[in-house]
This record gives structure tokens, sequence and C-alpha cells, in this order.
């Protein structure tokens, strides 16, 4: 007896030793815990999402790939597989499992030997606390400090704000954090489009998913995801038929169709930049942004191609054979060492194979998957060894002038050659990633909102965009809006300016400067709209000397090239670096017939719970918000609150002249296409950018091309040759399926017919009259002569001097002198614009005029 009392004394005695040792424990361990208050209202980082036009993805943005989804609309069967896997008792205990520890343990000890995985005992709260209040060490304070946690946000938060926490932040492999990115990256599918068998994978990977891969540990994943369909039928979630069903599922990974997305890599980059500024960078990476932009996917998928394809040919006909990617001493486990070749950056859509044999009119290839082609000499008969100095190497005639057995190449499929006769199966043409580099830019002339956006060959290469990034002269492209200018300066279509070369004072202490031509050329006396259509630089100089280089900067100000020019003559010819996209938003302006837009990339910004945080069209439409719509309400007035920068007459004489540059000018190559276009080419000294700004009444694309270290891109090349091709490509497939629209004209002109290359009344044989704009009483008459700019000495006042003019002998008596006030506004004698033909007082000769607009 006495035995016994001590025994139960000690044992007492041991009980109240530990129960003082774990009130310590307990109260050390409680000692500066995390706070966990904020879980209350906690939202986890969420991706942003940024939307293409039609609403397809086109890119992510985030610190942690996760969507975040409500726990009431979490389905029942997602929720009920991870239960059984990592809690099933949650909803009975209050934090901390303890006899949920002791079965664990019975069970563990029960199985050893067996090939079944040991069982846990932490439950989704520790887990909860674990991950988002304590760190990843393993040690009995960490464990400790968990399982107090864990009671204390029982107290704290509902079970299903536990769960729903824990369902959106646990990282489940394969970037995806929370079971919504999860769903989607691994099956490309919503959270209530999950079979059973998906549903237990997803479940399946809390614990280790590197471990259970579904491509690269494909046995071990469809094992673990049937043990989960077990733990569901024995914790009674399922029927035991429903498990076995879902584990003779085959477990098979989908990605996301390419239909469903959309690559526009430069302009995802460029939108992120954006939000950025707008947002800051935390917002951004974490907010859950859902980003609606302007891209029209058919129309990037056009720009794209058509700049690709364009830098390719550039590549081949102008820098020549750089060698191919590797070279292989023998063709040994040809296969495997393809495999081992790291793909060049930029080569997207090629494919590496290696050359096994040479023949006199082909070349023969092997493919990492074993498949065999061949590249016919036609496909690499370009393939002039580059040289130094732009130059090239001997002239090659068979394939084994190009390549060597072993060489490892970039090939691409063809299936027909130029003259469109078809290949045989598997043949190939060869390839290189180019050098030089370009931009696309495809815009809405009347909003500014961008439609398409490459800016260089590839990201991968390089994510610099040419097309906001790159500060290039536009050389020519800029000429429109000095001859713009000049027209409100009393200019008109019919204006004649000398086209010979004539020296300019630069400043103090600096020599004279003659512009030329290209190719040095002089036309004489020429057409005011020819100066445009042939892209004389001596007339452009001449113009924008008459008209003062202060003019001239403030139309560069003005249509947004430009923040600030130097008023220097030279800066006439476009030596004032700007953007493409500013070109292209310039251009718009003259489209448009002078009203202002801005460029812009997104349409509307919403925050995860779908308030519009931000939007570009800020006009009010009253009478937009309406419960129904019947054919008897009026379709609301929405506001045009573009501001007028420039007078719409003048505007579309420039669309009218511009029209000309590919009817008889540096773009005559688009000649053939049976649509209204009009546009500018631009070079710049050296061949150093190609550009091209073209448009339709509804659409501007601008096109550059030139190297990221400015040196000349060949003695011959030109916007015209180089930048045009593109800009042809892409309009090509730009107006498929579009009904032709004219451009449109504004009131307060006149349209008379006149012949092109001389701006006189065109006679009724005239086959190749056009309809020129003018404003009344500015428009060309019988017999009339003209003064030329240039034809006198510079610097002479034309008001009081006037311009000679070119006698004709044929010409009727002057008509009397108007003398109303001319168009021209009073400026400097050293900015007068020439002065404006004498005005007739009878209506002008019913010969080729046209009516008032």
């Amino acid at each position: 007896m006495r035995l016994f009392s001590t025994l139960f004394s000690l044992l007492l005695l041991a009980i109240v030793v530990v129960g003082f040792v774990a009130i310590a424990a307990f109260d050390h361990y409680s000692q500066n815990l995390p706070e966990y208050a904020y879980l209350k209202d906690y939202q986890p980082a969420t991706l942003s999402r940024i939307y293409a036009d039609d609403g397809r993805m086109m890119a992510v943005v985030a610190s942690e790939q996760r969507l975040f989804i409500p726990i009431n609309e979490i389905p029942k069967r997602v929720t009920d597989a991870f239960l059984s896997a990592e809690d099933s008792d949650f909803y009975e205990h209050s934090g901390v499992d303890y006899l949920g520890i002791v079965k664990a343990a019975i069970m563990n000890l029960q199985n050893i030997g067996s090939d079944r995985r040991p069982r846990g005992a932490s439950t989704i709260t520790q887990q909860v606390a674990k991950n988002m209040l304590l760190t990843n060490e393993f040690s009995i304070s960490r464990k400790i400090r968990e399982a107090i946690l864990a009671t204390r946000l029982e107290k704290a938060l509902s079970k299903e704000r536990i769960l729903e926490i824990y369902l959106n932040e646990i990282f489940l492999g394969n970037r995806s954090y929370g079971i919504a990115a999860a769903a989607l990256n691994y099956f490309n599918k919503s959270l209530d489009e999950l079979t059973l068998a998906e549903a237990a994978y997803i479940a399946a990977l809390p614990k280790a998913p590197n471990n259970y891969n579904p491509v690269r540990d494909h046995a071990a994943a469809v094992a673990r995801r049937n043990w989960v369909l077990e733990r569901m039928a024995e914790s009674g979630r399922i029927a035991p038929d429903e498990a076995k069903i879902a584990q003779n599922d085959p477990l098979e990974v989908r990605t996301r169709d390419e239909k469903e997305s959309v690559t526009a890599d430069y302009f995802s980059e460029e939108v992120r930049r954006q939000l950025v500024e707008k947002f800051g960078e935390q917002q951004v990476l974490e907010g859950g942004l859902a980003v609606k932009t302007s891209l029209d996917p058919r129309l990037q998928n056009a720009a794209t191609k058509a700049l690709h394809d364009g830098l390719v040919t550039f590549d081949r006909r102008n820098r020549g054979w750089r060698g191919p990617v590797a070279h292989l001493n023998d063709l040994d486990d040809l296969q495997k060492k393809l495999k081992g070749i790291a793909i060049p950056a930029g080569s997207d859509g090629w494919q590496m194979a290696a050359v096994t044999g040479l023949k006199s009119t082909e070349a023969q290839l092997a493919f990492a998957d074993g498949a065999k082609g061949t590249i016919p000499w036609a496909e690499m008969s370009w393939a002039r060894r580059e040289l130094a100095d732009n130059k090239f190497g001997p002239a090659i005639r068979m394939p084994l002038d190009v390549l060597k057995v072993g060489d490892v190449v970039l090939v691409e499929p063809v299936s027909k050659n130029d003259q469109g006769k078809p290949y045989p199966e598997r043949t190939f043409t060869l390839r290189q990633v180019p050098v030089v580099q370009g931009a696309i830019v495809v815009l809405d002339p009347h909003t500014g909102r961008v439609f398409a956006m490459k800016g260089g060959f590839s990201t991968k290469i390089s994510q610099f965009n040419r097309a906001t990034q790159a500060m290039r002269q536009p050389g020519s492209s800029f000429k429109p809006f000095i001859y713009m200018a000049a027209l409100d300066k009393g200019f008109t279509p019919a204006s004649m300016v000398s086209d010979s070369p004539s020296d300019y004072e630069q400043g103090p202490g600096l020599p004279l400067w003659r512009p030329e031509n290209y190719g040095g050329e002089d036309f004489g006396n020429l057409p005011f709209r020819q100066g445009i259509e042939k892209s004389q630089n001596v007339m452009t100089v001449r113009i924008a000397n008459a008209i003062g280089m202060a003019t001239v900067v403030e139309y560069a100000k003005k249509f947004g090239i430009a923040d600030d020019m130097p008023e220097l003559l030279s800066f006439s010819l476009g030596a004032k670096e700007t953007t493409p996209l500013r070109m292209v938003t310039a251009y718009g302006m003259i489209v448009n017939g002078g009203k202002k837009i801005v460029p812009s990339l997104i349409d509307r910004v919403q925050d995860r719970d779908g308030k519009t945080l931000w939007r570009a069209d800020t006009r009010e439409c009253l009478g937009c918000h309406t419960e129904g719509w019947t054919t008897e309400l009026t379709p609301p007035d929405i506001p045009d609150t573009r501001e007028q920068i420039q007078d719409p007459r003048s505007a579309y004489q420039m669309v009218n002249i511009l029209q000309g540059v590919i009817q008889r000018g540096t773009a005559g190559r688009l000649r053939g296409i049976d649509f209204p276009l009009a546009g500018k080419t631009g070079t710049t000294n050296d061949s150093k950018d190609a550009w091209f700004i073209g448009f339709t009444p509804d659409l501007v694309c601008g096109v550059y091309v030139g190297f990221d270290n400015p040196v000349p891109l060949g003695s011959k090349e030109t916007g015209s040759s180089v930048a045009v091709p593109i800009f042809q490509a892409f309009i090509t497939e730009a107006i498929k399926g579009k009904a032709p629209i004219p451009f449109r004209v504004p009131p307060g002109l006149r349209m008379v017919r006149v012949n092109p290359q001389t701006e006189t009344l065109a006679l009724p044989s005239d086959k190749n009259a056009i309809w020129e704009s003018f404003i009344p009483g500015t428009e060309p008459q019988e017999g009339q002569s003209r003064p030329i700019l240039g034809v006198s000495y510079e610097g002479l006042p034309f008001a009081s001097e006037g311009v000679p003019t070119e006698p004709d002998p044929n010409a009727p008596p002057t008509p009397p002198q108007d003398t109303s006030e001319p168009l021209a506004p009073s400026t400097p004698t050293s900015q007068m614009a020439p002065p404006v033909p004498p005005q007739p007082s009878a209506p002008p000769s019913t010969t080729g005029t046209g009516g008032l607009y």
C-alpha cells in the first residue's frame, strides 16, 4: 500500500512537473509570435492578366501566378479531394488534430515494411500558420509555434476562411500558386471543368509537387493521384466505384491552345511598363488587375509576319551567310548531339538540323527526332559568305560552296519555290537570325488606339522596343509636315518651286550648306506636289527656308514628332530623332482631318473585384446606360472632344498629295493594291534608317528598319526597297475582306482636275489627270502664269520684289489683280510664302473643274 502511494505521488508530481513545463514552454513559445489578425481581410498576391481586344489572353504579370477564388465558388469535389488528402477531420478539430496524430502514428507503425506512403498529421490550419506566418525550418520549436498559432487561428477565423486561404495560397508546382492556377496550367481548365481524377491529382501535389510531375514522373504522379482517390472513398466523400473509375482515367497535361491566346511580346511588355508607371510595381505584380488592351490579334499577326519576313529577306539580300550554328566532327549519336545544341535566340518557329550529305542540287538533312529532309539549291543560292565592311565572299554555284557535312543549321519548311512550283514533302529553306532590326506600329487614326506593335525581330534577342524606345532620324518621312505648314502659309498644290541647288548659310563660322537630291539630280521647276511624290530634298529645303524654321519646329511639336528641335535648316530633312510610334501618331493626325490623338495601348484597367480603375476613353455617354434597347430609341450622341490642331482642308490636301507618292512616286510598288492608300518613304544619310508610313482612311501603319548600332543598310537601300515591302505585306493582309472607303473630304475645298506633271488644268484628253484639292479661289486658271519659288536669288523679300515668273507666249492676257486680302498670314519678310495667285472674278472654267465640298 505504501509502495502504491509512493508511485501515485511520484506520478502526480510528474504530472504537475510536466504541466508546469508545458505551461512554461507554452508561455516561452507564445512570445513574439507573428500577428495573424490581418488574415481576416487578407487578399493573396494575385496575378494581373493582359487581354487582347477580342478577350483572349496575351500575357500574365505576377510575382506568383495565382488566381484568387472565393471559397463559395470552389467546386465541392475539389475541396473534398484536398480535405481527404490533407486533413480529413478538418471540420472536427480545433487547429491541432491530437487524435489524428495518434492515428497517424499507429498506422505508420503498421505500415512499416510496406510500400504505402507514411501518413502525416499536420492539419490544414497548421499549414496555413506555417505558410503564412512562419518559415519552413524543420525543428521542434517551429512545430510548437505552429500548433499554438493554429489554435489561435481557429478562434479568429472561420473554417471556410482558413480553407479559402489555404486553397488559394498553396504552391502546386508548374508555376502554379493556388488551385485555380494549377487547373489552368496542368489541364487548361477552370475549376468547375475539372474531372474527379484531375481534382484528385491537384490535391496530390501540396506535399511535394516536384516529385509528381505528370510528364517527367508520370508513374509516381498516377500513383499519388490514385492514393487521393482511395482516401476520398475511405472518408465517404465519393463512392468506391467512382474512385475505381477515376483511377483508370489517363493523366494527361493539356496546354493552352494557340487559338486561345495571343502572342505579342513587345506589345505586352510596353503595356506592363505603362501599368507600372500608372499603378506601381507591387499593384501590377500582386493586385490581380484585369487589363483590356487595344491589340487586334489579326492585325498583330499580320504585322509580326510582315516584319519578320521583311528582315529575313533584307538579311539574305544584303548581309550574306554568317555560317552554321555549330559543326559536328562526326555523325555518331547524331540525334543525341543535336538535342544537346542550344537553339539560337530568335529562331522560334525554325528547326535545327544536321547536314548529312551534299549533292550538286541539294543538301540532305537529319533532325533530332530522326526525321530526314532536304534543302534544294534554290533555297540556299543566296548564301554567299558575309565578309567585313559589308562585302561578300566568292560566288557560289553549288551546295558544297555553302555547307559541309556535319554543319548544324537552322531551316524552315517550304512548300513551293519562288515561281510557285510545289516542292516535295520535307523540303526546307536555309535560315539564319538576321542582325538588322526594325519595328512596325499600327493604330487607329481616329482614336489613337494601337492595334499592333512589334519592336524588333524577337524579344529573346532583345527586349528593347524599337517602336517606342528607339530614337532614330525619320528622314524624308518628315517632309509632309513641312509641306502642310507651307499650305497653311499660302502655298497651293499647284505652286511652282525650283529644284535647282542653292547654298544656305548655317550660321557664324560655318560653311555654306548645299543640299542635294538623292542621286544628285535636279529637275528644274516642279509643282509643289512633286516635291513630296519624288521626295526632292532641294525643294523641301527651299520651302522650309521660305516659311521659316520656326514654323517647321512649331509643326514638329504640334504633331508630337519632337518635344524640341533646333531651328536649323538641315533639320527640315528629318534630322531630328524620333520614334516610330510618334511618327505613326503624327500621320494619324493628318488622315483624321487634323484632330489631336494620343496613342494608347490600354483601353481599361479593372481591379480583382471588377471595379474600373482607369480607362482611356473618359467621355461621358448620356443615354448609353439603358435597361433595354429598341429601334425607337435614338442612338446616343457621344461628343468628339479631340482638339483640332490642324486646318482639316490642308490636312486633306496633304492626304491627297501623299496618295501621289504611291501612284507616281517613291512607293510605286504599292500601286497595284486596289484600295485607297497614301504614305511617305524616308531614308536618312548613308541609308542608316529606312522608313515608310502609310495609311488607309481608317488605319495607319509605320515601318522602320535599321541596325541598332547605326551603320549603312547598303549603298542602294532606301525606304522604298526596305520598308515599303514590309508595309505591302502587312496591308495586303489587313485589307482582306474590307470594302474600300475613299478618303474623307472636308467642307471648304474645290476639287479640280489637273495634269499631275504641271498642275495646270487638265484637258479632256488627259488620261493621267488627277483630282487636286484647292481652297476656293486658289485653284489654277487657264493661261495663268505662276510665281516660282527659288528662281530669284534667295533672301529677296517676296512682298516687295516679287518672284519672277515663267513667260508663256501662248497665254492669254493676265486677268486684273484682285485686291482682296491674300490667304497667307502676315509674316516677317524672311518667312513670307509666295504671293497668292490672282483671284478670278468669274467662276473657274468648266474645263476639268469639280464641285465645292
